[in-house]
């Protein structure tokens, strides 16, 4: 999982950006980090929302850390960790996603979240990438692919149901 990996000396939060170097797995129920699938590291734009998000977890954490002093385990290097400091494991969000789910569905009977696997938020981004008009390599990019047609066809049926509406985006264009 990429984010697992993520440090705060990643993300620039001025520019803002974030830099992708690695990821996080476990083997033989040991954190292990590593490269992208590609062996190359990216950079990500963030929107003023999620800099406003991170600057706030930015903030609760290191009240944390001084708040647990010599208890506080991590290096305060990583951005997403555990109460007490330490790296999260990568099933942690997975298992913590249908939680989150069932509690905003309790608290907000009125504004229903489907099931979805942390993954599928993935898929959520890039669909609304692409039906949005953003150019396929910059999605592609933004995913970690090597080559914009592996986003293609992973994404088809998007690009199939955008291509629908080409004729009448060209007739507006040219004023017809």
């Amino acid at each position: 999982m990429l984010l697992l990996n993520l440090r705060w000396t990643d993300v620039d939060l001025d520019k803002p950006q974030i830099h992708i170097t690695g990821t996080a797995a476990v083997i033989d129920r040991q954190r292990v980090e590593g490269t992208t699938k590609s062996g190359r590291s990216r950079v990500v734009s963030l929107d003023p929302s999620t800099v406003r998000v991170l600057k706030a977890h930015r903030a609760r954490q290191d009240e944390e850390r001084l708040r647990l002093g010599e208890s506080w385990k991590g290096s305060g290097a990583y951005v997403f960790t555990t109460g007490w400091g330490d790296p999260l494991f990568p099933d942690t969000p997975s298992s913590l996603m249908p939680k989150l789910i069932e509690t905003h569905n309790k608290q907000n009977p009125r504004v229903q979240l489907p099931h979805a696997r942390l993954h599928d938020l993935r898929h959520i981004h890039a669909t609304t990438l692409l039906l949005a008009g953003v150019p396929v390599h910059v999605v592609a990019a933004r995913l970690g692919h090597a080559d914009p047609a592996i986003t293609l066809r992973v994404y088809a049926h998007v690009i199939h149901e955008q291509a629908a509406t080409a004729a009448d985006v060209f007739a507006k264009a040219v004023g017809g």
